[in-house]
């Protein structure tokens, strides 16, 4: 049946114009662009705080912009870790008029025994994070959420991969202070439950790594976009020592692993630093290669610092284009108010 219909259809794809055999270019073009927004760093205390709202008006105005990702660092460094700070954050949060991810900082937990920040136990602060800000596993955030695959039968509900425009994406919960293996006040190493806690997060993150880029090679995906809070590769720093490093290793190794053997451009795009950055942490030339004992560089890892902190006065507007050779382009667009 097929056989003898052939010729009709051939007949019928003449007088629309097209050939058989010869691709349609716009079919071929890939999809239409799609652009989504990074922030981090964010608030930071009460100037930014108050200024919040508008900074969520004007993403909810960029009629361009998709979705919204957080890098995590929700307050600064040096105040209290509240139940009622949280909940003042999950409101603002919630106007997001586009699908929000929210990717966890070590400001809103890890660094929370400091007694400026209320001396708590970090441990019971990221469980109430995950309670106020993912009370919905395998959804994000925002008036319209969208599904994403957590990793919630792990406990770690947080870490979410999806995929928009022809790029996979995960959200990864890797925090600074060397994440979370820091000691607490009044500790000279990490205890037994801190230990756990960072072991655990790390072979999920681990996996959701491996899994993105698998998913990512399966789905024929043109590039994989990996967003944290830590910056594992942080250029203000001169002399960087291995131990305030050495949590990072695995997870460093991980990405330059699978990145190395993915075909199209992977990105990394962190908070922490706050001074907005872009170079390639992972290849040849770098020192970080050594350092974290990388033995294939990732050449296609790029990796981009979002600007945080008192001074933020800009996002970071991110497109997604299929027909551009690097797919991902982005400009940092300045808060108007």
């Amino acid at each position: 049946m097929r056989v003898r219909r052939a010729p009709v259809i051939t007949a019928c794809l003449a007088l629309l114009g097209l050939a058989v055999g010869v691709p349609n270019a716009a079919a071929d073009r890939g999809p239409d662009p799609y652009t989504f927004a990074v922030i981090g760093d964010i608030p930071y205390g009460s100037a930014q705080i108050a200024r919040f709202p508008k900074v969520v008006d004007q993403l909810n105005a960029d009629k361009q912009v998709k979705l919204v990702t957080h890098l995590g660092d929700i307050k600064d460094g040096s105040s209290v870790c509240s139940d009622e700070y949280f909940a003042q954050v999950k409101t603002q949060f919630d106007r997001f008029a586009d699908p929000f991810v929210y990717t966890v900082g070590d400001n809103e937990w890890t660094d929370c025994h400091r007694v400026n920040n209320g001396g708590y136990n970090p441990l019971e602060r990221l469980a109430k994070i995950r309670q106020v800000f993912f009370p919905q596993p395998g959804r994000t955030l925002g008036q319209h959420p969208a599904k994403v695959a957590s990793q919630v039968a792990q406990g770690i509900p947080e870490d979410v991969r999806f995929s928009r425009g022809d790029v996979a994406f995960a959200a990864l919960h890797i925090v600074g202070s060397n994440n979370s293996m820091a000691p607490w006040t009044g500790k000279t190493a990490p205890t037994p439950e801190q230990t756990a806690e960072v072991l655990n997060r790390t072979s999920a993150v681990m996996q959701s790594i491996h899994d993105t880029f698998a998913q990512a090679r399966a789905d024929r995906d043109k590039a994989v976009v990996l967003l944290t809070q830590a910056d594992m590769f942080d250029p203000t720093v001169a002399n960087p020592s291995y131990a305030d490093y050495y949590a990072f290793q695995p997870i460093v190794q991980e990405i330059a692993r699978e990145a190395a053997n993915f075909r199209g451009p992977v990105y990394l795009f962190n908070g922490d630093s706050h001074v907005y950055n872009s170079d390639k942490p992972l290849a040849a030339s770098s020192p970080w290669t050594k350092f974290y004992g990388v033995t294939t560089p990732a050449e296609n890892l790029s990796r981009v610092t979002v600007d945080g902190s008192t001074k933020v006065n800009n996002y970071l507007r991110v497109t997604i284009d299929a027909r551009n050779p690097a797919v991902l382009s982005w400009t940092r667009v300045p808060f108007t108010s």
